[in-house]
């Protein structure tokens, strides 16, 4: 899949993958450094970009040997991801090693008899000096089923027509930044702007339809190339593009890169033959062509214009950035709406998901507590590290940062002078797609607007309060309405419901905190009414109370908590509120979401 180009300077450092254990789940791989520096020094990532947690690759390394000609060299491990080679300086190095893959994110590796994938955050030891060299990566096809093929961003040197052989990078950050799928997968392309794409898909169905998949998301990479360089597309960044996703039967995520992206979905949610393709998408392929969306996005917005504490990685420990809010929020506001302008949905379907952003938001307690810029800080420990109380102590720097955008979008265009699709266009010039700050943001919004953002990015990037989301959208032709939430929203809790209801989470001062609900109870059933006319029902699924409760607001709530018996009180108050978007006036909506220049 990569483009056949030939580079001019060799490679110093090489590595050859080959699947050395299809049942054992295991990698080999072989690296040659041409010449080495005396007690040379390798590390594996400890993290990977774009995913903000210490993922500790290293646990799955094993069996490191190292030998300089035909003899084998000394090896000191000098901490939990780095090695210290007892080489001789000068002389060429080879290092074997395996590496256990069976993490079916997009995060890390995979390798089964159906399947194979990887990061090179997972498998390429970092060779320290050598980073900025020319890195080649072989794929071997030694152990493989015949029918299987290779796809990766790389830009191919001499490789086969199933894609094994070799592929040329620049730098270890390309290396690493160009992950590789391994099996019997669909495959198509397009073009975009003049731009060949790729799109492979593994562990589809038969109904699965290809061809609908490909032209929605040329639909939505036009859009998106339209969005940042206007009528110049010959200005993207990307000379090619290669999407990766991986239907399985319940999974969802996404990993940005620079000229690929690694998806998951749910195999239910591809489109499939005889789906009528006219009228609104199902809740399932919307989501996946949002995700789709906002990873493309990501091309220029993260992978590019980036923090400028993102100027170079540093693989070996935390990179922390107070703008996820901006890399990740801003993102997540334009992937659904470059859906719309791409006339995948309409109105009503975009007001519908930006009311779920909306909800989601304002049904989150930890808003008030915590900051978009602390959260985007917090994503090494917070973010990524979810539990019960996540919801009463953080907030998403994906949602409300989105709804920061809105806001942003939505004052400069009232303002009748330009609008967040211009500034984002101004900051990719002014940052020329590189490392950018808060700064450069404040300095781009008055010099388009002509007036200072500082004290509104305080107040909704720094602060706790509430977005003003309700006169905004009333300025531009939106009807915000507040309805009483659910019977189930009212509970103010989380749950799962495989085998009967246990609760994952509960809300802070929600009716089921009120109640007395915690985390790991197991909610078996309620009682109804008082004396004579109690009613005992047992619960299988939480939409069995609205049925058992009818019109009352109270009820006795049996739980098992570490094998007790306890009696709850639960009311649920009319408090808990719901925002749904309807259009008002058609004009100023329109010209919101076509993303026309301001009167």
């Amino acid at each position: 899949m990569g483009s056949l180009t030939h580079s001019t300077a060799p490679a110093l450092v090489g590595y050859v993958v080959r699947a050395l254990d299809l049942q054992a789940h295991l990698f080999e791989v072989t690296l040659t450094v041409a010449q080495v520096e005396a007690d040379q020094v390798v590390s594996l990532p400890v993290w990977i970009p774009g995913s903000y947690l210490v993922r500790e690759f290293a646990k799955h390394l094993q069996g490191l040997q190292a030998r300089q000609g035909n003899k084998p060299v000394a090896i000191t491990q000098r901490d939990k991801c780095s090695w210290q080679i007892h080489t001789k300086a000068g002389k060429a190095l080879v290092l074997k090693y395996q590496v256990y893959a069976f993490d079916s994110s997009v995060r890390t590796a995979w390798l089964d008899t159906q399947r194979g994938f990887f990061n090179g955050t997972s498998l390429c030891l970092r060779v320290h000096g050598k980073e900025d060299t020319p890195h080649q990566l072989g794929l071997s096809n030694e152990g493989l089923p015949k029918d299987w093929q290779a796809a990766t961003a790389l830009r191919a040197q001499r490789v086969s027509k199933r894609g094994f052989g070799d592929y040329l990078a620049d730098s270890y950050d390309e290396l690493v930044d160009s992950p590789v799928e391994l099996g019997a997968f669909w495959r198509g392309e397009f073009v975009a702007a003049g731009i060949k794409h790729h799109f492979i898909v593994s562990g589809a169905s038969a109904s699965f339809d290809g061809a609908r998949l490909l032209a929605d998301t040329q639909a939505i990479c036009e859009a998106e190339i339209s969005f940042w360089h206007g009528k110049q597309p010959q200005q993207a960044p990307q000379r090619h593009y290669l999407f990766m996703l991986n239907a399985v039967h319940d999974g969802y995520g996404g990993l940005e890169h620079r000229h690929s992206t690694a998806l998951i979905c749910k195999r239910a949610d591809l489109p499939r033959h005889g789906q009528a393709k006219s009228g609104a998408l199902s809740d399932g392929y919307t989501t996946l062509l949002g995700l789709i969306s906002h990873e493309y996005f990501h091309t220029w917005n993260v992978k590019r214009l980036r923090p400028a504490e993102f100027a170079r990685y540093d693989y070996a420990q935390e990179n922390y950035t107070d703008l996820l809010w901006f890399f990740e929020g801003f993102t997540s506001y334009f992937d659904d709406l470059l859906l719309r302008r791409a006339k995948l949905i309409d109105n009503a379907h975009y007001l519908k998901l930006l009311a779920k952003t909306i909800n989601q938001v304002l049904q989150t307690p930890g808003r008030q507590l915590q900051s978009v810029a602390q959260s985007s800080r917090d994503a090494w420990v917070k973010y990524y590290r979810q539990d019960e109380n996540t919801a009463n102590a953080t907030v998403s720097y994906y949602t409300k940062g989105a709804l920061v955008a809105l806001c942003l979008d939505l004052s400069l265009r009232h303002s009748g002078k330009t609008s967040l699709d211009a500034v984002m266009r101004a900051l990719w010039l002014r940052c020329q797609g590189g490392p950018m700050t808060q700064d450069d943001l404040l300095a781009v919004l008055a010099d388009l607007s002509g007036q200072s953002y500082a004290v509104q990015v305080q107040q909704w990037v720094h602060g706790t309060a509430d977005l003003p989301l309700k006169k905004l959208l009333k300025q531009h032709g939106i009807h915000y309405e507040e309805e009483s939430a659910s019977r189930l929203d009212q509970l103010g809790m989380k749950v799962s419901e495989q085998q009967g209801i246990r609760v994952k989470s509960v809300l802070r001062a929600s009716a089921a905190e009120q109640a007395g609900f915690a985390a790991g109870d197991e909610w078996l059933g309620v009682a109804t009414g008082q004396g004579k006319t109690t009613q005992r029902w047992r619960l299988n699924k939480l939409d069995d109370l609205a049925t058992y409760l009818g019109s009352d607001t109270s009820c006795r709530a049996l739980v098992a908590r570490d094998q007790r018996l306890l009696t709850l009180p639960l009311n649920l108050p009319d408090t808990v509120r719901s925002v749904t978007l309807t259009v008002a006036d058609t004009q100023p909506v329109n010209a919101w979401l076509d993303g026309k220049r301001p009167a």
